[in-house]
């Protein structure tokens, strides 16, 4: 788990090195088998897999009030723990464009619901000489069909 600046560092330090920093982010809620498969092959672009997670108050921006089900801290230390993840970040934004100005990754990814165009700091990476892809997306995985299905159950 390491802080901007940090990350920023060792990025460069893994560039130096000649090896291929990867980049995605997301809320990461309640880890699911669609996080697990996007993750590992988001690790499979590169050498090193960062993931930035976004903080509580933008997961509650983005997801409603009611979200996150798993608080920042949960997240990260989860995220930390896969052997997939070689750095783990927060960022407060509600999208990680200044991260990515900052860290100059060499590959950014995210899910297949995204097309590469929209993929935020695409023009960054882009200009750098860098790639962006657009990964596997599984369907019928997602937080919010795990929320439904809980609150379903409770109520049964």
């Amino acid at each position: 788990m390491l802080n901007h600046e940090d990350l920023a560092t060792q990025v460069a330090i893994w560039k130096e090195q000649g090896l291929r920093v990867v980049f995605t982010n997301g809320c990461f809620d309640l880890i699911h088998l669609g996080h697990i498969q996007y993750l590992r092959e988001a690790a499979a672009q590169g050498d090193k897999l960062i993931v930035a997670l976004n903080a509580d108050a933008s997961v509650s921006r983005l997801k409603g009030p009611h979200r996150p089900i798993n608080n920042q801290q949960t997240r990260l230390e989860v995220m930390a723990a896969f052997e997939f993840t070689d750095g783990v970040t927060l960022f407060t934004e509600d999208d990680p464009y200044a991260l990515i100005q900052k860290t100059k990754p060499n590959v950014l990814v995210k899910g297949g619901d995204w097309a590469v165009e929209q993929i935020v700091g695409s023009d960054v990476v882009l200009a750098a000489g860098g790639t962006v892809k657009s990964l596997t997306f599984a369907p019928g995985y997602s937080t919010t069909l795990l929320e439904q299905k809980i609150i379903k159950a409770h109520q049964q």
